[in-house]
């Protein structure tokens, strides 16, 4: 019987993604760190690339709507564990961002009449409603990016960053930069090195074996908006 070995680089990326996110979210925890803005930019495109690779290989339309459908339910899980963290969010959880770059990503990849109709539809959606989603429709147009330049040379990677960059309100980033702002002059280097990074991880540490990151880490996106929360108020 043939087991297909796991990838540990692919590994290692959900890993970090999800370190880079908690480190972001532990600025509303209640503490004066504004600097882990910086490492916080690394996690929504790595966890885009994440998807990337697996929408690369072999065989991903067998698995594509079961990936879709977690999404989804997790997008709706998430949402009251989201709103009770986050301080007066003005957008929905980063979970119905990644399942529209998914359509997106699939529907540029795949060619059945149903994958462009849902990948036209997505990106419509993402338009009509860029207000309403984490990182607006540049966050939706993010894994087809990371679809488009994973086979191709590191240095095809300045576009998925400049992608990224412009899902992260650059336009406020710049402003601060300007005026010597350096938690804004390094957030925008993280976003537009986060995807070259990226490839750089999942092209040579394939030989790291981390704890293999499987369905269940989707529940720990709300989980660790109610673990903070916890810490919130025992801190309070």
């Amino acid at each position: 019987m043939h087991v297909t070995k796991r990838d540990g680089a692919l590994d290692l990326l959900k890993w970090l993604a999800l370190l880079s996110m908690l480190l972001d979210h532990l600025r509303y925890v209640g503490i004066s760190a504004d600097w882990l803005y910086v490492p916080g930019r690394l996690a929504f495109p790595w966890f885009c690339l994440a998807m990337a690779a697996n929408l690369s290989r072999a065989g991903a339309q067998k698995t594509e709507w079961r990936y879709l459908g977690w999404l989804l339910l997790f997008s709706a899980v998430s949402e009251i564990p989201y709103r009770l963290y986050i301080p007066d969010p003005d957008t929905l959880n980063v979970m119905p961002t990644l399942a529209l770059g998914l359509l997106v990503a699939r529907g540029w990849q795949d060619r059945t009449l149903l994958s462009r109709l849902l990948g036209v539809g997505a990106l419509l959606l993402a338009a009509l409603f860029s207000q309403w989603l984490m990182f607006g429709i540049f966050g939706v147009l993010l894994p087809l990016a990371l679809l488009w330049v994973i086979r191709r040379p590191w240095y095809f990677g300045l576009l998925p960053g400049l992608v990224c960059l412009a899902g992260n309100q650059w336009r406020v980033l710049y402003e601060a930069a300007e005026f010597g702002n350096y938690v804004a002059v390094f957030g925008i280097a993280a976003c537009l090195f986060a995807p070259m990074l990226g490839l750089f991880l999942l092209r040579h540490a394939r030989h790291l074996q981390p704890p293999p990151m499987r369905r269940w880490g989707y529940a720990l996106y709300p989980a660790h908006f109610l673990l903070l929360l916890l810490i919130r108020q025992v801190a309070a």
